[in-house]
């Protein structure tokens, strides 16, 4: 029997602009949504959200604070959340949004 742990980790992001407007992403498979994704192997929790955030939307975000945690316990997920701002980048779509 294999005893390896069975949970996801993963960094999303809030993002708020000047106007205090919220960056969303549409995916295709549960609609619209803040950005973010699995923490890669070696990867800090903030670099992830940076990362995530940049694939699925074009933009280069700062991260200006951790929010904390949440979990989504039926699918063994363990999201971290960032409060971030645009720092550069252009708003693009992506396969994953």
């Amino acid at each position: 029997m294999n005893n390896l742990p069975k949970h996801i980790v993963s960094g999303a992001t809030v993002v708020l602009n000047a106007k205090n407007e919220i960056l969303l992403i549409k995916g295709p498979r549960r609609g619209w949504e803040i950005p973010g994704g699995q923490v890669e192997e070696g990867e800090s929790l903030k670099h992830a959200a940076i990362r995530e955030t940049k694939e699925e939307s074009g933009i280069t975000v700062e991260i200006t604070k951790y929010c904390g945690l949440f979990q989504y316990v039926n699918l063994s997920i363990c999201n971290h959340l960032f409060l971030a701002v645009p720092i550069g980048g252009e708003l693009t779509t992506s396969a994953e949004a």
